[in-house]
């Protein structure tokens, strides 16, 4: 199967994993078509709900739904899944560690065209924040594929980031995904770049580019919550710095995660990141991302930049 976005990916595994276990449950809030739920309610009607613009109940209903064995996923663009049902996710969820699967479609900056209302740049540090929820950030369809089988699996509450755009898969389709598992998908000995989401295809041109200049380690951070130090440490090895790289504001996202797990064994950082703003509208997702400061480019130049610390070889 050749899967070339992530919610598209995402739907086929729900309706994989509805194949094998009959207490999957997904719920929708008007956005089916966009979440790509309805590929679950094509096969699965009688265990697909459809609540309308109504996010906190749906939210509500899902904790209702763990708490007599289902599994229930959750639906609706992250900016509304993490920010307008935030209360109903902390008193009804994460307090009582329940275990139901919160997705946030069109993450980031994806949903280019809606603008900052549409636009989650804060959902990482929100549900973060949140006590007993594990996020995962997969960084292409393949992923999203596997980190969502991965996520009924686990038992306890996912946020699961989830991209709109198109865009092919730097893993392989058969690829583990362990939660909480950094994966080094390119060695290197100065540099490691921490990527996250759609950032580690970009983590890895840059690297590429960078070839003979400076040798830059890729790591893919699908796993932001929880980020062990020891496991951090490890995908790290023996490089000097440290670059992290996402599609979310540097406040409370993967630079911040990482600051903190590295905080007893400190290394240079730079951080490639949204700057404290909110999103815009575009004519295109990449227009976006050159806007923001999110390319490749942005990531050899924060890389070159540890260069004046001395720790990269010339």
């Amino acid at each position: 199967m050749s899967l070339t976005n992530q919610r598209v990916a995402y739907g086929q595994a729900l309706v994989d994993l509805g194949r094998e276990n009959n207490d999957i449950v997904v719920l929708d809030a008007d956005l089916g078509s966009s979440t790509m739920g309805r590929m679950f309610e094509n096969e699965f009607p009688q265990r697909h709900i459809e609540v309308g613009i109504a996010e906190a109940n749906m939210t509500s209903m899902s904790a209702g739904l763990a708490l007599i064995g289902k599994i229930p996923f959750v639906n609706s663009f992250a900016v509304f899944a993490s920010g307008r049902a935030f209360d109903q996710i902390r008193q009804s969820i994460a307090i009582g560690n329940v275990n139901v699967k919160i997705v946030g479609s069109s993450a980031g900056l994806s949903d280019f065209g809606d603008g900052a209302t549409h636009q989650s740049v804060e959902d990482i540090a929100i549900m973060r924040s949140l006590p007993n929820i594990t996020v995962l950030s997969p960084c292409d369809p393949n992923e999203a594929y596997q980190a969502t089988i991965a996520a009924a699996k686990h038992k306890g509450p996912v946020y699961l980031r989830i991209n709109r755009t198109d865009f092919p898969s730097v893993t392989k389709a058969d690829a583990p995904f362990v939660i909480g598992q950094p994966v080094v998908m390119k060695e290197g000995s100065d540099v490691a770049v921490l990527a996250t989401g759609y950032m580690v295809r970009l983590a890895l041109e840059a690297a590429q580019s960078l070839e003979g200049k400076v040798s830059v380690k890729v790591v893919n951070i699908h796993t932001i919550k929880p980020l062990c130090q020891e496991k951090l440490l490890t995908a790290i090895g023996d490089c000097k710095a440290v670059v992290t790289a996402e599609e979310h504001s540097l406040i409370g996202g993967l630079g911040s995660a990482v600051a903190e797990a590295l905080r007893g064994n400190p290394l240079p950082m730079e951080f490639v990141g949204i700057n404290d703003v909110f999103g815009r509208s575009a004519h295109n997702y990449e227009e976006l991302m050159e806007y923001f400061g999110l390319t490749s480019g942005n990531i050899e130049q924060a890389v070159l930049k540890l260069k004046v610390l001395g720790i990269t070889k010339d």
